[in-house]
């Protein structure tokens, strides 16, 4: 898998441990579909179904081409990675696929899907910092460790981690895709959830720019009025002409390259005199 600058230091190789010497102990072999359960750490939350579907029609015309990995658990296997190929081929209609069995710690099981996920960018930021949570309060990792067995820096997965103190409201925002990262984690700057969630507000009203929502966080919620430009003389005069030759309001907009001449009209009437003065006139 080709890496994606910045990107993990390790792979799901570094991670896994050997495979014990014996007649089918590290091989590729045929497991039943049904005898394999998801992996109950999995950080992922929701598959898309039209990818799933795009996967189990390649599944179904080129069969599984890379194996998934499972840790025993009881009669069966419990999923470490591959739960995409795993759900696509019981579309599919399968019912073995191609499996490696890896003895792993439900620790090590929680790393390896959060590193797959990372390394395909599948996690939401959110989904990210729940997973970096989980090895930290269940597994006693701190963010140093975590930060090494995903092959973050440790700034990395403090920030991640920083995202699960956002109101409820903006997390909800940033996990449905309304805001990025880059919005939440400014908003962030803001402790007060409620204000939080009212700064949120003013972000999606005004299709705010991160730097923008940075700029109002830093204001407290209070936006910079851009101070109106007074005309010009000459063009105050232009347009006084121009509402005396159309009888109506017209106002001269002026920008960095150009301007606009804004034309008023208020009955139904006006607009008809305005359209033969311009359009239909011969």
């Amino acid at each position: 898998m080709k890496r994606r600058p910045g990107g993990l230091g390790r792979g799901l190789d570094a991670l896994l441990p050997a495979s014990p010497a014996g007649a089918g102990a590290g091989g590729v072999i045929e497991l039943p579909v049904d005898a394999i359960v998801p992996n109950p750490a999995q950080p992922r939350h929701s598959i898309a179904e039209e990818e799933l579907g795009e996967l189990a029609a390649s599944i179904r015309a080129h069969g599984v081409l890379q194996p998934v990995i499972v840790a025993r658990a009881g009669a069966g296997y419990v999923l470490v990675a591959g739960e995409r190929r795993w759900r696509a081929a019981r579309q599919a209609g399968l019912a073995t696929l191609p499996a490696l069995i890896k003895e792993v710690t439900p620790q090590e099981r929680l790393e390896l899907a959060l590193v797959e996920n990372l390394q395909r960018q599948d996690l939401t930021p959110l989904e990210e910092a729940a997973a970096y949570q989980q090895l930290i309060a269940e597994h006693g990792l701190t963010q140093e460790q975590v930060a090494a067995r995903v092959g973050k820096s440790r700034a990395a997965v403090a920030n991640a981690l920083r995202l699960l103190q956002l109101a409820p409201a903006v997390r909800e925002a940033l996990l449905t895709g309304r805001i990025t990262a880059g919005h939440a984690r400014a908003l962030l700057g803001c402790n007060d959830p409620v204000l939080q969630e009212a700064l949120l507000a003013q972000v999606l009203a005004g299709d705010l720019s991160v730097r923008a929502t940075e700029e109002l966080v830093r204001r407290g919620g209070q936006r910079r009025p851009r101070p109106a430009a007074a005309p010009a003389p000459e063009l105050a005069a232009v347009e006084q002409a121009l509402r005396q030759a159309l009888g109506t309001k017209v106002q001269l907009l002026r920008s960095r390259r150009g301007g606009r001449i804004v034309i008023h009209y208020y009955s139904d009437e006006e607009l008809q005199a305005l359209y033969e003065r311009f359009v239909a006139a011969p």
